[in-house]
């Protein structure tokens, strides 16, 4: 892993204006820089760069951070690769230490990047000679500049085309790049050929346009039609997107992505004025994907064939999403006529006729409704109760709590139910599946089905205190609940939809799990030098802030024995309880090195940061959305959240 000394150092040396200036217009304005944000449209400046601090905030969304953090969430970096290309701009080379790392700390990354650079110069090349291949791209209407800007080549139909591209064809690292199969010959000895052969090659590239992997598709009628890139230590489909480097900058200006399924639809909508679509690299749609599109855009849009396959493509992409949406997103589904594909639509209809389609495309909870609706029926309480059924995993899976409260209530005007009725139906569902876990909670608490996928807890529904419930949208009347006015037209004057009765008593919060804490606490109890990085916050407990100050206080250097010392000369008892913490939560924090152990801390403190955010959210919802102050209060509150 990178040193953490290196890092604090790099961050000294770097001028945030310089680093933010490459993509931001800014214009001095006092002491600090202000420019139009890029994270969020807007037409009067609300985001400020400052050359003192060295960090950026926008006073619109939220957006704040480190020139490391700018390039991870503009650029689209991870976190070695936005450090790695800061130390670049210094011309420093950056150093590393022995810990446990991801795939950008591998060794073998550098000469696997060379290796598949030295093959996506030589398709390239290959494509030159081709009259045939170059004939296909033309027949596909492709003209040259299109296939210059997306590197399209061609791999020759020969069996070791590479071998005159590589300086040693037996390399082992062509093995491990995807690019050459070794199998076992009838005479025992290996045998090694080109993976791609005769085929269009569409590299794939990373966000710093480096090829980590190839899509390769037939001329004619063989079979696969497209190979890919097996799993690499660079390259994994699941992670992936094709055209998510060379449509960066569309993809940011119009704040939406679409989402194809083939390379050439890709290319192609490109081509005619679409440059905001990537495409899934021959799988389906991934959570992964999912999260690393919504983190750069406010709109994602799934374009899909119209016919059986693409429907059930968008089922598994509707899947998918569920987990990573959120309510300040939005997540829309389109299916063209089934004679068509995003190419050949484009083709015959324009940019024009294309960008019109995508503006009627259909909301997630539409298609939700409408797919399950048409498998089982509603015309009957047999069929309505599978809808039920059929519905129950996707609403405990759906993240968004606002639009999840939606679905609740458009269940139950379907199923001829109550909201209510539908809400206690998924809450002892939960509760069923929580049973011998935490106690006092149900699904109002840490950790309810649908957001354990995402690391943390629900936002509504139901809290257990005391043994009685509480429920939005629901009011104790002697023995039992009486329904509320808060959620219908007419529930306040003029005839307005509500979100609750102002009237009803707002339940206190939930109990927070420890684990989140007691997390952060062990991570600064061995890197006690991290409790400088804190960002404090009213997300912080009084206790983490009392921590994270006394560790402040010990000399540079210190470790946890240090720690331990500091709190037996102040109170034994503390002593011994952090000495059993570290006997029994620690064995997996104690082999982070200082980097890592940097990257889990930032991790946890953004959940409580997330999480303090969801409170206040659901507290708002609780209380009723009622004013202009209440929505915009709403919407800010969101907006910081998104950006958490």
């Amino acid at each position: 892993m990178i040193p953490q000394g290196f890092i604090q150092d790099l961050l000294a040396r770097v001028d945030i204006v310089d680093v933010v200036g490459r993509y931001v217009r800014l214009r001095k304005g006092g002491a600090n820089y202000l420019g139009l944000c890029p994270f969020h449209a807007e037409k009067s400046p609300s985001f400020t760069v400052s050359p003192t601090k060295q960090f950026y905030h926008c006073f619109g969304c939220g957006a704040h951070g480190s020139a490391i953090g700018f390039l991870m969430e503009h650029a689209g970096l991870g976190y070695v690769d936005a450090i790695t290309e800061l130390a670049r701009s210094l011309g420093l080379e950056v150093p590393r230490e022995a810990g446990r790392g991801g795939p950008s700390a591998d060794p073998r990354t550098p000469g696997l990047l060379d290796q598949l650079a030295r093959a996506d110069l030589h398709y390239r090349r290959r494509l030159r000679d081709s009259a045939r291949a170059i004939d296909y791209l033309k027949g596909r209407g492709l003209t040259g500049q299109t296939a210059a800007r997306f590197a399209i080549g061609y791999a020759p139909d020969q069996w070791r085309g590479l071998e005159a591209a590589v300086p040693d064809y037996g390399d082992a690292g062509l093995v491990e790049a995807g690019l050459v199969v070794e199998n076992d010959g009838d005479d025992g000895r290996k045998r090694r050929y080109d993976r791609f052969r005769d085929r269009i090659m569409f590299p794939i590239r990373n966000p710093r346009g480096q090829v980590i992997g190839f899509g390769g598709r037939v001329l004619d009628r063989g079979e696969p039609k497209y190979l890919n890139s097996p799993e690499t230590p660079v390259f994994s489909k699941g992670r992936e997107l094709y055209g998510l480097y060379e449509g960066r900058d569309a993809i940011r200006r119009e704040n939406c992505v679409v989402v194809v399924e083939g390379y050439m639809d890709v290319v192609v909508l490109a081509q005619h004025g679409v440059g905001n679509v990537v495409a899934t690299l021959g799988t389906a749609t991934t959570p992964e994907h999912v999260r690393k599109l919504l983190r750069l855009v406010d709109r994602v849009v799934f374009a899909f064939d119209g016919d059986a396959a693409g429907r059930k493509a968008g089922w598994r992409a509707l899947e998918a999403s569920l987990p990573q949406a959120a309510d300040a997103k939005r997540i829309d589904f389109l299916f063209l006529p089934a004679e068509h594909d995003p190419d050949s639509f484009v083709r015959e209809h324009g940019e024009a006729g294309f960008r019109e389609t995508l503006a009627d495309a259909m909301p997630l909870s539409e298609l939700l409704v409408r797919e399950l609706s048409a498998r089982t029926g509603l015309d009957s309480p047999e069929a309505r109760a599978r809808f039920l059924a059929e519905a129950r995993p996707l609403l405990q899976a759906l993240a968004a709590p606002a639009l999840r409260l939606q679905l609740v209530h458009r269940t139950a005007e379907l199923t001829r139910l109550s909201a209510a009725e539908v809400d206690a139906y998924l809450g002892s569902f939960d509760e069923r599946r929580e049973a011998g876990g935490r106690g006092g909670s149900g699904r109002g608490g840490e950790g309810a089905p649908g957001d354990r996928q995402r690391g943390h807890g629900h936002e509504g529904g139901w809290h257990q205190e005391g043994g009685r419930h509480q429920e939005g949208g629901w009011r104790q009347e002697g023995g039992g609940w009486r329904r509320d006015d808060g959620w219908r037209p007419g529930g306040r004057p003029g005839g307005h939809r509500t979100w609750l009765s102002r009237d009803q008593p707002v339940p206190r919060a939930p109990v927070e799990s420890p684990d989140l804490e007691s997390r952060v606490r062990l991570l600064l109890a061995l890197h006690p030098g991290l409790s400088a990085e804190v960002e404090r916050g009213e997300w912080l407990s009084a206790e983490l802030l009392d921590w994270t100050a006394a560790l402040a206080r010990l000399p540079a250097g210190s470790t946890v024995g240090n720690v331990l010392a500091m709190l037996r000369e102040q109170s034994p008892q503390a002593e011994r309880r952090l000495e059993r913490e570290l006997a029994s939560d620690a064995a997996a924090l104690a082999d982070l090195s200082a980097a890592e152990a940097a990257n889990e801390l930032v991790a946890a403190t953004e959940q409580l940061r997330d999480r303090h955010l969801r409170r206040q959210i659901d507290a708002l919802v609780r209380a009723g959305i009622q004013s202009d102050e209440d929505r915009v209060r709403y919407q800010n509150l969101m907006a910081m959240r998104r950006r958490a």
